[in-house]
């Protein structure tokens, strides 16, 4: 793929199955056509962030230990490290939601006062419409195998807006403080350009979105790009629900 059509936009964001190695082939890929300025990652807290060094990105084992991988939850980070080594000389900023902040979002807390206070700015404090709410909960469901008590699907739907709150605003500080482009390594759902982190970014912002997939989506779909690549091999993920 040609990734270079992202090369006039401000903000790219990459889209990705979290433990699906080619999807993070794909976007290392992208990072070498596209030379960011920074990447924003939603797998990092700001402070790993920091810990990103240009000599630890030559060694995988060294840069999985300082970064505490592997007591992180994400997939293995074999599956990452391309990504990584393929930053270049781009800054490295960490968008990843403290648990106790999504702990605020899902159970109704003070949700403006997320994001350091800026949970308004970036549309915590307003409701969504009907339709997109009552969408966005079946999602929700879904991807946890039907399994959920229907109370609980609000408070998932507000912790992933608080997710894709929290990209946009590393996307505006990356974007301050590095210039652009900028390129986002998350995964398909905060990529979303109609409600996802995309949609919360000033409207000057010219931001692309391209998502990964395993199968072939139906209907028209919210990126600028998307592809289908080869699935991995996991267990079951719903046995753990029955």
């Amino acid at each position: 793929m040609a990734y270079d059509v992202f090369r006039d936009a401000d903000v790219i964001f990459l889209g990705e199955i979290h433990d699906n190695p080619t999807h993070h082939d794909n976007q290392a890929q992208a990072l070498m056509a596209i030379t960011p300025k920074a990447v924003v990652f939603e797998m990092l807290v700001p402070e790993q962030a920091t810990r990103v060094t240009e000599e630890l990105l030559d060694d995988q084992d060294a840069l999985e230990a300082a970064l505490g991988w592997a007591e992180s939850g994400w997939p293995d980070f074999e599956m990452y490290y391309p990504v990584f080594a393929a930053l270049g000389g781009a800054k490295v900023y960490g968008a990843q939601v403290p648990r106790e902040a999504a702990g605020v979002a899902f159970s109704g807390g003070d949700i403006g006062a997320l994001l350091d206070g800026a949970g308004a700015a970036f549309g915590l404090t307003r409701p969504l419409p009907k339709g997109q709410q009552e969408e966005r909960e079946a999602l929700q469901l879904a991807a946890h195998c039907n399994a959920l008590p229907k109370d609980m699907l609000p408070g998932m739907v507000m912790a992933q807006r608080l997710r894709d709150a929290r990209l946009a605003q590393a996307v505006t500080e990356a974007l301050a403080e590095a210039g652009g482009p900028v390129a986002v390594i998350t995964g398909n759902g905060h990529a979303r350009s109609d409600w996802g982190a995309p949609a919360l970014l000033p409207s000057e912002v010219y931001s692309m979105s391209f998502g990964q997939f395993e199968d072939k989506p139906e209907g028209e779909q919210p990126f600028d790009l998307w592809i289908v690549t080869q699935a991995t091999q996991r267990d079951d993920p719903c046995a753990a629900f029955k």
